[in-house]
């Protein structure tokens, strides 16, 4: 299975048009999300490739864990990310899904999350944690940033 890390940020209108926005950027829009846990099936390879979708996909379901914030209070920093442990040998792993004021918060946050959550797993073989952030300060219009990792999509 390959997982795909994909991010993006955008102003708009409203918060939700903010998100919107971000979900363009992010290359999926179109879709209906659905949200997942954090479980990482064996064998998955994660890569940063941007998902190309195209109209006949339009409102099909797509399966991400996903983190996103929105606001529209001026000069607000905004910071999302999913952070990611893999076993070295199998391939399976566990996300986390985190949003902070700060970029130092926000890491901090994944960290201790995965550190915690491989310790309480004894057996495997953890790699090193890995993380994709996305941050932004709201200016005059509201702002949205997400991460998301998308596993798949399919139609109804």
């Amino acid at each position: 299975m390959k997982i795909s890390i994909v991010n993006g940020s955008g102003e708009g209108s409203t918060e939700l048009s903010a998100f919107d926005t971000a979900l363009m950027d992010a290359g999926i829009a179109n879709l209906n999300l659905i949200y997942l846990s954090s479980v990482i099936p064996p064998g998955t390879i994660i890569d940063y490739v941007k998902p190309s979708f195209s109209d006949k996909d339009f409102g099909s379901k797509l399966y991400v864990v996903i983190s996103e914030m929105r606001t529209a209070v001026p000069n607000k920093e905004l910071w999302v990310g999913v952070g990611w442990v893999q076993d070295v040998d199998t391939k399976k792993g566990l996300f986390v899904e985190h949003h902070s004021d700060t970029e130092k918060g926000l890491k901090s946050e994944i960290t201790n999350s995965l550190n915690h959550m491989t310790n309480s797993r004894k057996g495997d073989n953890w790699g090193e944690i890995k993380m994709t952030i996305q941050g932004a300060v709201c200016n005059k219009k509201p702002v949205s940033v997400l991460v998301a990792a998308i596993y798949k999509s399919e139609s109804w």
